[in-house]
């Protein structure tokens, strides 16, 4: 079964809200000129009835019927019908008063032979027992029609109402989701090329400026993510045909003739060095692939930041001395967390900072206990980042160093991104902080998480 569209549902809500306001208010007035005629009615016949008890009472009975003629003659469709205590005729006005009228005092409508009539039954003397009853007959016929007729009018005025809300509503609903069918135009025309279509927010309506900005934020983020992911796809190629071009390369020198056996050691050590290299980098990117998908699992057990460091800071001594860099470190905290990932996420700043370090500068490990929180940084002397760099630091194959080597095989742009993915799993943070003279990442971890 097909699906009504939002803008065919709008309108028959419409309709539907518009029929019943407009039945219930026909009802309404309906009932009230019904009222309205009844009241007209019974003041009618009550100030007939005055006049004829008067006449009955006052007059000699000889004077009587002409007295009465008179009354009735003056109202054409007014009849009366005096009966006697006992229920005996003793007077009609007219042929055409139907037989049986109601028993009861009071007003009341009947309908006799296609004729609507009030009647209005009342005694001759209100404080005798016995006394003759006067029965009233106010033909209404005129009064019925024309409710009848505002009846049909009330029903067509119903249907034409709803009809032309239906309408009216089509149009204003079509109008009004214009915006989503904007929206889903521009979704429909989104493809890996144009990813930068935006919806205007500024001329959306209130209800759907919210979602307009939640649809350019998620296009915005596609956008970044399918740039990240060309940008990540052409880097990895990059990366391997530098090392891929000198592996064939060797080895198409190396079989152009025969060699001595050194000669082949050496092809196949050199060889083999680049193929280490190339093991690294998909280790590295699986590693990265790991966190992306949360598969990254950190064990958890207590650990001595300031142990930690000591360590990495004796591992990266010989080197530092070489490049005539000191090393410090300063403040202690625990913390529960992946000896193993945040070593190498550790390792992975000591290094970075030493590479970037000029002779006779500095490299400083604080640890900084805060409570429910450990802050770690790494700070070294040198140049600094640019600030335009910054947001890009932790980015995949991506060197600040303009002097980048192609395909080098010690460092291949992944460090950082390793870093933050080991720090994100153990719930923390990380960020860089730089300007002239210094360059500091700051970690901040939570010691249970």
């Amino acid at each position: 079964m097909r699906r009504w569209s939002l803008s065919t549902r709008l309108a028959l809500l419409f309709a539907a809200c518009t029929a019943v306001v407009s039945l219930f208010a026909g009802v309404l007035f309906d009932r009230a000129s019904e009222a309205h005629f009844i009241e007209l009615d019974q003041q009618q016949l009550e100030t007939k009835l005055i006049g004829l008890r008067r006449a009955l009472q006052d007059l000699q009975p000889a004077q009587r019927e002409a007295r009465l003629a008179d009354e009735l003659n003056r109202q054409a469709d007014l009849s009366l019908r005096i009966t006697s205590g006992d229920g005996q005729h003793w007077y009609d006005s007219s042929v055409q008063i139907p037989k049986n009228l109601p028993l009861q005092t009071g007003l009341s409508t009947i309908s006799h032979d296609g004729t609507d009539y009030r009647v209005l039954r009342a005694p001759l003397y209100p404080d005798a027992a016995d006394s003759p009853q006067l029965t009233l007959l106010l033909d209404i016929t005129h009064h019925q029609h024309f409710l009848t007729r505002m009846q049909h009018l009330i029903w067509l005025t119903v249907g034409l109402s709803a009809l032309a809300t239906a309408l009216l509503g089509a149009w204003a609903a079509r109008s009004g989701l214009r915006p989503l069918r904007r929206m889903s135009a521009v979704a429909r025309g989104i493809s890996a090329q144009s990813l930068n279509a935006r919806l205007p927010e500024e001329k959306m309506p209130p209800e759907l400026a919210e979602m307009t900005h939640s649809f350019n934020a998620m296009l915005a983020r596609l956008d970044d993510s399918f740039q990240r992911l060309s940008a990540f796809s052409a880097d990895i190629a990059h990366e391997l045909r530098t090392p891929l071009s000198n592996l064939l390369t060797h080895t198409q020198v190396t079989l152009t003739r025969p060699r001595a056996l050194e000669d082949y050691r050496e092809a196949l050590h050199s060889n083999l060095e680049e193929l280490q290299w190339m093991a690294q980098l998909v280790n590295d990117m699986l590693y990265l692939a790991k966190a992306d998908h949360g598969l990254l699992m950190p064990k958890r057990e207590p650990l001595e930041l300031a142990d930690e460091a000591d360590m990495l800071l004796e591992f990266f001594a010989p080197l530092a001395e070489d490049a005539g860099v000191s090393f410090s470190r300063e403040g202690e905290a625990q913390i529960e967390g992946d000896r193993g990932m945040l070593r190498r996420a550790l390792s992975n700043l000591l290094d970075n900072a030493l590479r970037f370090t000029p002779a006779e500068g500095y490299v400083r490990l604080s640890i900084v206990d805060e409570g429910e929180t450990v802050r770690v940084r790494v700070e070294n002397s040198g140049e600094g980042i640019s600030a335009q760099l910054l947001p890009r630091l932790f980015d995949r194959f991506y060197r600040a160093d303009p002097a980048r080597q192609e395909g080098s095989s010690e460092h291949a742009g992944l460090g950082l991104a390793i870093t933050q993915s080991i720090v994100r799993a153990h719930g923390g943070t990380i960020h860089c902080e730089s300007e002239v003279g210094f360059t500091r990442f700051v970690i901040q971890l939570p010691k249970q998480n």
